[in-house]
C-alpha cells in the first residue's frame, strides 16, 4: 500500500531564483502565497531543499544590504535622521542621557 495524499512539492532552480528575488519584499507567508502553497509547506520544501533556504536568506542580505547603504550615504551625505537613526541602530546611542551630578 503506497502513501495517499499530495505529492512533495520540489522547487525548480528557476522557483529557486524566483524565493530569493522575492525575499527583498515578502515574508515567507506571502512567498507562499506567491507559489499557492502553505507557509508550512514552503518550510518544510526548505527542508528538504536548503538551497530554498538558502535563496530567502541571500535574498534578505542583499535587500538588507542596499537599503543600509542608501541609509548610510544619506547619513554621510546631511540628512540628520538617517544619521541619528543609523546611530542609535548601529552604534547604541540612545535619547536617555546620564549625567553626572
Amino acid at each position: 500500500m503506497g502513501k495517499g495524499g499530495r505529492p512533495q512539492v520540489v522547487f525548480s532552480d528557476e522557483q529557486v531564483m524566483k524565493v530569493e528575488a522575492l525575499a527583498a519584499v515578502c515574508t515567507k507567508g506571502q512567498i507562499a502565497d506567491y507559489f499557492g502553497i502553505t507557509e508550512k509547506t514552503l518550510r518544510a520544501v526548505e527542508g528538504r531543499q536548503p538551497e530554498v533556504s538558502t535563496a530567502y536568506k541571500k535574498g534578505k542580505a542583499k535587500a538588507i544590504e542596499s537599503v543600509g547603504r542608501g541609509l548610510l550615504q544619506s547619513a554621510l551625505g546631511g540628512n540628520m535622521t538617517a544619521a541619528i537613526f543609523y546611530l542609535k541602530t548601529q552604534a547604541g546611542w540612545s535619547e536617555k542621557m546620564k549625567f553626572d551630578s
